[in-house]
């Protein structure tokens, strides 16, 4: 009979599978030989023939329930009540069954054994409380082949625990179903049974992911789930005006440990706070605040971090390898699904931006001090590269403030020396007034000029190399298709197989990862020709100033080299969009 089962699965049912099934079998052949040989020396003991059918025992037992999701985990699920009342019918009809308490796993999945009431019961049978388990079916058990049958055949036998799924008609204190290999085949299709709902969970995940739906469990602080349409994103009013303090604060030159703390000051509730306050569920696992969290810098610093709030939608970085493994690996770049403009943004992306840098720059503050420097982080020493320092020198009572680069001639710096802070001062305050003069005479002369005319323009040049780059593509396709049907006439090598192939590959991703830039740029020439000039309005917010602060030289600098004390130069942030925006320009005159 089993080699009879054996051929049908070697034919009709994957190698995976199959080798499941052999396993199965083979457990049930030694269980069965083991059990016969136990029962034959207990004979051989007592001098007669033992039938266990005929000793009775009252088994103290406990009502195992379990439901892989539920929505709600503050109410028990249907499901739950129903395994009830089928388990409570069973034991009414058999006396030798006392129930002593019930677990309930309501949401856990049955691949894992690490459950609460699951865990709680163990303990209950190695104490001795209970001896005897029941469920309705042996899926509510556990649906992982190994370890559900590492329990049936090994730990409960050990225990002296009598299990009875009930609808599986399997009962361990009677023999004849016990090794019944129709267990094993339960047990099997149980297991592929998890193996193909998450094959099919998964696809249709990335299916939403590809089309920008959210498929997270708990929308991020800053946003709420639409009351028609969980899977987007919408802004919460409150906390997004906290999220734009946020950002503000540290372009002001607040460090995330002092945004905490004005936070805590202004008793503003933290994200986990928020969450509980308002009714919104809490993230099972990840990243989670401690209970009656603050604010704290880490947490700051996660919100400044995140893409989310320039409406740039990320998902899928980190996954399970499979539906048996439960610990997170981080994914592939190819691998992640990343969708522009999902949901409307709280932040800019150029004060995004902006934050990023100045994460990256030293801008640390003396202990005495609340704020920054007016140039800290953004000078840099123009022959060794290295970040200047301010120093302090004192003469006849009155403080002169310098910068210089601590590096040294001793240590190969052949930097000028000391540069006075007022006169840097006076020097940037000139060079950006000028470049912002410079800026706005573009601005007016883009102005004057047909917007139409130049969205068209441009739509047309970006359409003409879209077309180009499909064409690649298709071309890219094609020959990477004949590859294998080359290797296998033995046109082409195993190794010139593999490394035209790999080569192709690359290729082929390069191209697409253009071609998905050239059609965003596109949209948004059709959409919103000014959108590409936000930057000339970051300049002409500051058209006015008189003298320069720290948040005007973090808005409008990128960086200041200095060589000596009479020769500086100074990066303005969107260097290339303005070179870029000239190039427009002339372009467009010569076409007129």
């Amino acid at each position: 009979m089993p080699g009879f089962l054996l051929k049908i699965a070697c034919k009709a049912l994957s190698y995976d599978f199959f080798c499941k099934v052999r396993t199965a079998v083979i457990e049930y052949i030694t269980e069965k030989e083991l059990k016969n040989r136990q029962i034959q020396k207990l004979s051989d003991f007592c001098g007669q023939t033992v039938n266990f059918k005929e000793v009775n025992f009252m088994y103290n037992a406990t009502k195992y329930l379990r439901l892989s999701y539920t929505s709600d985990r503050a109410n028990e699920s249907d499901s739950i009540a129903n395994q009830r009342k089928y388990i409570d019918e069973f034991v009414k009809r058999n006396p030798d069954i006392k129930i002593v308490n019930e677990q309930v796993d309501d949401g856990y999945s049955g691949i894992v054994f690490d459950r609460p009431a699951f865990k709680a019961m163990i303990e209950d049978i190695k104490s001795g409380k209970i001896n005897c388990v029941i469920v309705k079916g042996l899926s509510r058990l556990g649906r992982e082949y190994n370890e559900t049958f590492t329990y049936l055949r090994r730990i409960f036998p050990a225990l002296g625990v009598r299990f009875i799924a009930i609808n599986d008609n399997i009962d361990t204190a009677k023999e004849a179903v016990t090794g019944d290999i129709s267990v094993s085949f339960k047990g099997v299709m149980n297991d592929e049974y998890c193996r193909d709902i998450s094959v099919k969970v998964r696809t249709a995940l990335n299916i939403k992911r590809k089309n920008g739906d959210y498929v997270g469990a708990v929308p991020v602080y800053g946003y709420k789930k639409a009351a028609d349409n969980k899977n987007q994103l919408v802004v919460d009013e409150y906390a997004a005006r906290v999220v734009k303090d946020i950002f503000k604060m540290r372009i002001d030159g607040y460090s995330a440990d002092r945004i905490a703390n004005e936070l805590n000051r202004l008793a503003v509730l933290s994200p986990r706070e928020y969450k509980k306050d308002n009714n919104i569920p809490l993230p099972r696992n990840g990243y989670c605040d401690k209970e009656n969290s603050k604010w704290s810098a880490t947490t700051v610093i996660r919100i400044l971090k995140d893409e989310i709030y320039t409406g740039k939608l990320i998902q899928g970085k980190y996954g399970k390898p499979n539906y048996k493994v439960k610990e997170y690996v981080k994914r592939n770049a190819d691998e992640v699904f990343v969708t522009e403009n999902a949901h409307e943004a709280i932040i800019s992306k150029q004060d995004f931006e902006l934050v990023q840098r100045l994460m990256r720059l030293d801008t640390r503050i003396s202990p005495k001090k609340n704020a920054l420097h007016l140039f800290s982080g953004i000078l840099i020493c123009g022959c060794c590269g290295n970040r200047m320092t301010r120093k302090t020198v004192t003469h006849n009572g009155e403080k002169y403030f310098y910068y210089y680069c601590p590096t040294g001639k001793k240590n190969g710096c052949l930097g000028g020396n000391m540069i006075k802070e007022t006169d840097l001062v006076n020097c940037v305050t000139g060079s950006i007034k000028g470049h912002i003069k410079n800026i706005a005479s573009l601005d007016d002369l883009i102005s004057g000029i047909n917007s139409n005319a130049i969205s068209r323009d441009m739509c047309n040049k970006i359409s003409v190399q879209i077309t180009e780059v499909k064409k690649q593509l298709d071309k890219t396709s094609e020959y990477k298709s004949t590859l294998y049907e080359n290797y296998i006439s033995g046109i082409l090598s195993k190794e010139d197989y593999k490394a035209l192939n790999s080569s192709y590959t690359q290729e082929k991703k390069s191209l697409e990862k253009a071609l998905k830039q050239l059609e965003t740029e596109l949209d948004e020439y059709k959409n919103n020709t000014s959108k590409k000039l936000q930057w000339i309005e970051r300049f002409k917010a500051f058209e006015n100033i008189d003298e320069i602060d720290r948040n005007v030289v973090i808005q409008l600098i990128e960086c200041i080299h200095i060589y000596d004390k009479t020769h500086l130069q100074i990066t303005f942030n969107f260097k290339d969009e303005y070179e870029q925006a000239l190039i427009t320009l002339s372009e467009y005159k010569e076409v007129i």
